[in-house]
Parts: structure tokens; C-alpha cells; sequence
């Protein structure tokens, strides 16, 4: 598998939209895996397509091992409910945090690397990674949904909590 060098912001295709997967061949399945490899390798708990470069509409999320590696090819929000604020960051805006308000809830359709039909409900911290992944994937970047900056030494303080 190969490392994916990560764009950063402010590339364009960031702030594009991406257009629906319609192959789902072995070039596909190439790229969810490399997009996982730079993702762990990076860090991060999602990625999304346009981050490596490609404006398709892919992302891959894994916040720990219990809820697996979650790969949304397609993706849309079906429903969303409750609230919640939480600190976010970005691969593709190193060193940036702030808070975000994004539903508590979300029940999302999306397909598999075999082209299949799913859907997922999520919760918490997981709701708020898919989200931001799907966001990436309509050229919403979150930046453009912090209520408030936080610095690197305020983040420090909330991870020793």
C-alpha cells in the first residue's frame, strides 16, 4: 500500500464538489486502502477523497478499533437529530482546532467498495467524524463551522482531561 501525500488547505479541490463513484473496480479498491494507510499514518480518525487529490465522493473513518474502518463511497445523510459541540481538527489544516456544533445523531446511506447499498446510524464523537468527512466530500470545510479557535496549548489542556 502507498502513503497518499495529504493537500492542504488552500488547494482548491477542497472546496469542491465531488462527483459520485460510478466504478467500483479494482482502482477503487486500491485507493480506499491507500486512503486508510495515510490516514492512520497520519493520524487521523477520517479522510476524505478530495484530501489525497481525488474529487470523487469517498471517505474512510475509523475512531477506534470497536467501530472498524468505515468506508462511504456515495454517502448521504438521511437523518440527523440532537446536538452536540465538540473540539475539531483537519489533516488538511495542520495545527488548527476549534469548536464545532454538529447533530448528536446520524443515520447516513452510502455503498460499499462492491458498489452495495448500506446504512449506518451513529452517535457522538463517531457522528461527528462522518459528517466531516461527508462535508469534505461538498466542499464544506470546517473552518467555516467553528463557533471558536482553539490553541494548540488549550487543546494540550482538554486531551490531559
Amino acid at each position: 500500500m502507498t502513503i497518499l501525500p495529504i493537500v492542504m488547505f488552500p488547494e482548491k479541490i477542497l472546496k469542491q464538489k465531488c462527483a459520485k463513484v460510478t466504478s467500483f473496480d479494482k482502482n477503487l479498491a486500491k485507493l480506499l486502502n491507500n486512503m486508510y494507510e495515510t490516514m492512520v499514518e497520519a493520524d487521523g480518525v477520517g479522510l476524505a477523497a478530495p484530501q489525497v487529490g481525488v474529487k470523487k465522493q469517498i471517505a474512510v473513518v475509523e475512531i477506534d478499533e470497536e467501530s472498524g474502518v468505515i468506508e462511504m463511497i456515495n454517502p448521504e445523510i438521511l437523518e440527523a437529530d440532537g446536538e452536540q459541540t465538540g473540539i475539531e481538527g483537519c489533516l488538511s489544516f495542520p495545527d488548527v482546532y476549534g469548536e464545532v456544533t454538529r447533530p448528536y445523531r446520524v443515520k447516513i446511506r452510502a455503498q460499499n467498495r462492491r458498489g452495495e447499498y448500506y446504512e449506518l446510524e451513529a452517535e457522538d464523537f463517531l457522528a461527528r467524524a462522518i459528517q466531516h468527512e461527508i462535508d469534505h466530500l461538498h466542499g464544506v470545510l470546517f473552518t467555516s463551522k467553528i463557533s471558536r479557535y482553539i490553541t494548540v496549548e488549550e487543546l494540550e489542556g482538554f486531551e490531559e482531561r
